[in-house]
């Protein structure tokens, strides 16, 4: 069983979205900080990201955010959050969100949540990150995306193995169970990348 001590979460910052991933975003805060899980962020007081930080702060838990300074000169950081670290570039703000997690979980999101939950697949693919990887599916979102990921095992640009990549969940409340119970995966895993025959 998987240790759950720090997770990376990458989500949304728009604060239009549905008022379901709202609910989703406050309830798994809830259930980090039931469980003493310490969050990495990326440092945002809009959308998802405000939520999960307002209730880990409300619940008196540990919340680190990373943000580049070019965001922070937006006034894009959120002033409640004591642990904020700025860094020149996304490069640098994914690094460090991701050190050190036991997980990183992915929340609805934009185009930049896209990219961050794609690199870390690729990097997994590859070896060069281990841990577990869960999107939350709140109101169907990532649906579309997982039969993405399934075409491209069917067409052969991924090994059927790498299914075991990422999680998708339906509730805040399986996102932890998943963690513990997630399929080990090594540094051997470069072995796979080449589809073969």
């Amino acid at each position: 069983m998987n240790p759950v001590r720090k997770v990376c979460v990458f989500c949304a910052s728009s604060p239009k979205i549905n008022s379901v991933y709202f609910r989703d975003a406050e309830i798994l805060g809830k259930l980090f900080l039931e469980h003493n899980i310490h969050v990495s962020y990326g440092g945002g007081s809009q959308g998802l990201m405000g939520t999960l930080a307002d209730t880990m702060i409300a619940g008196g838990g540990k919340i680190t955010g990373i943000i580049p300074g070019f965001m922070k000169k937006m006034n894009w950081a959120h002033p409640a959050v004591t642990d904020m670290i700025e860094v020149e570039t996304m490069h640098q703000r994914k690094n460090l969100m991701i050190k050190g997690v036991d997980a990183v979980i992915a929340l609805p999101g934009g185009v930049g949540t896209l990219e961050e939950l794609t690199e870390l697949i690729t990097l997994k693919q590859l070896g060069q990150f281990l841990a577990p990887i869960v999107m939350l599916n709140t109101n169907d979102f990532y649906r579309p995306l997982e039969d993405f990921f399934h075409k491209m095992t069917e067409e052969k640009f991924m090994r059927p193995v790498h299914k075991d990549i990422w999680l998708m969940v339906e509730k805040p409340e399986d996102v932890i169970p998943a963690i513990k119970n997630a399929p080990p995966w090594n540094g051997d895993a470069i072995k796979y990348a080449a589809v073969e025959d």
